[in-house]
C-alpha cells in the first residue's frame, strides 16, 4: 500500500469518527451514522489495499 493511500484512509477515518462525534454532541443520528459510515469505507479500503499488496509478493 502506498504512503499516499494509507493517508487518506487514515484521512477519511479521522473525519468520520469527527462526524460520528459531532452527531453524537448534537443529537444527530443522521450524521452520526454518516461517521460510522465513512469509517468503514475508509476500513474497507485499507483492506483492499492490504490484500493488493499481498498478491503483487
Amino acid at each position: 500500500m502506498g504512503a499516499d493511500d494509507k493517508i487518506k484512509n487514515a484521512g477519511g477515518k479521522l473525519a468520520g469518527k469527527g462526524k460520528e462525534s459531532a452527531g453524537k454532541a448534537t443529537g444527530d443520528e443522521n450524521l452520526e451514522a454518516e461517521g460510522k459510515a465513512d469509517q468503514s469505507k475508509a476500513d474497507l479500503k485499507s483492506a483492499g489495499e492490504k490484500a493488493k499488496d499481498a498478491f503483487k509478493r
